[in-house]
């Protein structure tokens, strides 16, 4: 049975890479590296009951199993090229195998993503996944080069996630596909990460890293990594329309602040750079937000819309809170 639920996602995912010298169907996958390129790499796990509800649909499980990948990648500046897939199951259940791999298919194949090899094993539910993408030698984009005066931005909007879960939470999952709350399941259920703007934003931004943990954590580990602290302007926080219709402006901004799942890109850029950065992502359908600047000191602040600091515990963000 193991061997033929491999073929099973094999087959679904098939495509075609002249980099890829031997893939599936081996104990080990043969890959070629371009000349003048660093190989950047990234794995996540994700678990029933930690990281999604049990019932989830098994098409959404995997498209987000690579998503959350490939919004590293996009973090990093890099362009996605093959990935490695485990996928732990409760039972041998084909049908959930087929429906899985034609939601990671669905998002691999638009960005040539190429699976070259997998497992699976009996246990609770749960599938980690590994990507590797290719960079320019030394483009990376990392987190630890914001500098002080460089303005914090961030790629489109923030809190959805967030929002979308607790509406999946309240409904269970099978809430209501419609209108403003199906506009938050749709981005919880199907993130879509910001590869083409991490591709922009190569060369260009200071620092970067993906919104997965929450823009406070997030942004915190860019201030821990490049010695800084950072002030954000909780009246500038691009928060969409639905997420405000749905839950109100206050909890929208604390799930714009403190909610993870946004796969969206935070990154710090030179002031004087800004604008045309701002151009430059317009260029490939991503908008970007100037919501704070980074700051001698350690750690981040938030001003409410008076310009008066909030209290982020008060407020409710909790990183390590259940």
């Amino acid at each position: 049975m193991e061997f033929s639920l491999i073929d099973r996602i094999g087959a679904a995912t098939q495509l075609r890479r002249d980099d890829v010298l031997l893939g599936m169907g081996d104990d080990a996958a043969v890959l070629q590296v371009p000349a003048g390129q660093n190989l950047v790499m990234a794995v996540d796990t994700m678990v029933e009951g930690v990281h999604f509800l049990p019932g989830t649909a098994p098409a959404d499980l995997g498209w987000k199993a690579l998503a959350v990948n490939l919004s590293d990648l996009a973090a990093m500046g890099a362009v996605p090229a093959w990935a490695l897939l485990a996928l732990t199951l409760p039972k041998g259940d084909a049908s959930f195998v087929d429906g899985f791999a034609a939601g990671f298919a669905e998002l691999a194949r638009p960005h040539r993503v190429a699976l070259v090899g997998g497992d699976t094993t009996g246990g609770p539910l749960a599938f980690s996944v590994t990507v590797h993408g290719f960079v320019p030698a030394g483009a990376a984009l990392t987190r630890d080069g914001a500098r002080e005066g460089d303005l914090v931005m961030v790629t489109g909007s923030v809190g959805e996630g967030a929002g979308g879960l607790a509406c999946l939470r309240q409904h269970g999952v099978l809430a209501q596909d419609e209108g403003a709350i199906g506009q938050l399941l749709s981005r919880v259920r199907r993130p879509r990460p910001q590869l083409a703007a991490g591709l922009v934003l190569r060369g260009q931004a200071s620092s970067c890293i993906d919104i997965s943990d929450g823009l406070l954590a997030d942004l915190g580990h860019i201030c821990q990594r490049s010695g800084v602290g950072a002030e954000l302007d909780a009246d500038r926080l691009p928060l969409s329309d639905a997420l405000q219709t749905v839950f109100g402006p206050e909890q929208a901004c604390l799930y714009g602040l403190s909610g993870g799942d946004d796969y969206e890109l935070c990154f710090t850029v030179p002031a004087a750079r800004a604008h045309a950065v701002q151009g430059d992502l317009a260029r490939v359908g991503c908008s970007a937000t100037p919501i704070g600047r980074i700051v001698r000191g350690e750690g981040v602040s938030v001003r409410d819309a008076r310009g008066q600091w909030i209290d982020l515990h008060s407020a409710g963000w909790d990183h390590f809170a259940a």
